[in-house]
């Protein structure tokens, strides 16, 4: 399907276009060994987030486990995302370098890896597992999109759905499962185990990785270097309002992850249980939300108008907690789709609008780079804010704030591209 907005077409590969026989060899791939590629794709977008929420249900343990500190156990937590910003764009080299489909099985075996080194009994050992746990899941968030948009241009929007509910039905997998095989088994076999989603996912993906590398093989290019100067320069402006816009995003999705359970309890007066029951809605309705963007995009419907609908859906949780805390429930499901939504309408957008791999790439390492910045200090942000001024008015005004500035950029992203992108095949 083309972009409402001047999308493009499936199967651009190296650093442009393709020819005729690229074009051959993209419907020889869709009829065929597309499906396969996109389960093992699937399977590996269960690992980019999972390994990270199963740490959280066994925190305590953990803590008593390894005789450290509350300071230390929130670095346990921080890592990863600190590492998605500061390695981001030295995972975007190197998906160039060696292709994506050799960037994500590095990825996994870091994520294996990672995820038994963590569990392994000792600090050193789970601080240095968590770093490289954090390394191999940004290959992968740097090498998807890069696939996406190479190999599935044409149903961009579905794809970039079904990768981001994936990765939150991982999220939801590893927290309600942990806890009860901590229980059986002890949280370092409880963490251990969630190792075998990034075995099956190697076991699935190798083979895939390796029938997308033969396909791509001497694949020519079509652009020229003129044309993708004059796409450069379009994408440069459109990659700053993304990082904008993810930025926002991520602040408020980490902000939220972090605070919502102290902000129910401290404004509405619930008990510790009540409050973390009342905030599980704010992950569990991000599957939902990652799937009607798909499906608004299938209806026709503009991007910039799904974009939209998106972050005021967004907005509802702050501004209900702001000003009618008795409807918090509404904006923490509403909330909840939304931010399924947002990643997708983001990653969507690189997808549709990066007028090549090497593009789309760049774009994408950008946009993650600042984002996933904010999204590591918001937390902090808001709780110095929080202790600042005594309550969460002024915080919850400051995410307000983000998420407006959010809204502005993507409604401007998502308007109609200055410069097509590449011709639908």
């Amino acid at each position: 399907m083309s972009s409402p907005t001047g999308g493009t077409g499936d199967g651009g590969t190296g650093d442009g276009g393709t020819g005729d026989g690229g074009a051959n060899r993209a419907t020889a791939f869709a009829a065929g060994a597309g499906g396969l590629v996109l389960a093992a794709l699937l399977l590996v977008a269960l690992n980019l987030r999972a390994p990270l929420t199963a740490l959280a249900p066994v925190i305590d343990q953990v803590a008593a486990g390894l005789g450290m500190s509350s300071a230390g156990v929130a670095l346990l937590t921080s890592i990863p995302v600190l590492t998605f910003a500061v390695c981001t764009p030295a995972s975007a080299v190197l998906v160039g370098r060696w292709g994506p489909e050799r960037a994500l099985v590095v990825g996994l075996l870091a994520i294996l890896v990672g995820t038994l080194l963590r569990s392994s009994g000792s600090v050193g050992a789970a601080l240095v597992g968590t770093a490289v746990l954090g390394i191999g899941i940004t290959l992968g968030n740097v090498s998807v999109p890069v696939i996406i948009t190479r190999d599935f241009r044409r149903r961009a929007a579905g794809v970039t759905g079904a990768y981001t509910a994936t990765m939150n039905a991982g999220s939801t997998l590893t927290t309600v499962f942990t806890v009860p095989l901590a229980v059986a088994f002890g949280w370092q076999w409880a963490l251990a185990g969630w190792g075998v989603l990034a075995a099956v996912a190697l076991v699935a993906w190798v083979p895939a990785g390796r029938s997308l590398a033969r396909r791509h093989d001497g694949v020519p290019t079509s652009d020229t270097r003129a044309q993708e100067r004059q796409r450069a320069t379009a994408q440069r402006g459109l990659a700053v309002l993304l990082a904008i816009a993810f930025a926002g995003h991520t602040a408020g999705y980490y902000a939220m992850s972090t605070w919502l359970p102290t902000i129910l309890a401290d404004r509405l007066g619930f008990d510790a249980a009540t409050a973390g029951s009342g905030a599980a809605p704010f992950q569990l309705a991000a599957v939902v939300g990652a799937f009607l963007v798909p499906l608004g995009l299938t209806g026709r419907l503009s991007e910039r108008t799904v974009a939209t609908v998106q972050c005021v859906l967004w907005l509802t949780l702050p501004v209900a907690l702001l000003l009618v805390p008795q409807l918090w429930w509404v904006g923490v499901g509403l909330a909840g789709a939304a931010q399924g939504g947002i990643f997708a309408v983001i990653f969507t957008l690189v997808a549709r609008r990066s007028p090549s791999v090497a593009t789309a790439r760049r774009t994408s390492a950008v946009v993650q780079t600042g984002g996933y910045a904010c999204g590591a200090t918001a937390p902090i942000a808001l709780g110095a804010v929080y202790e600042a001024t005594g309550g969460w008015t002024a915080p919850l005004a400051l995410l307000t704030a983000l998420l407006v500035a959010m809204t502005v950029a993507l409604w401007l992203a998502a308007g109609p591209p200055r410069v097509a992108t590449a011709p639908s095949r």
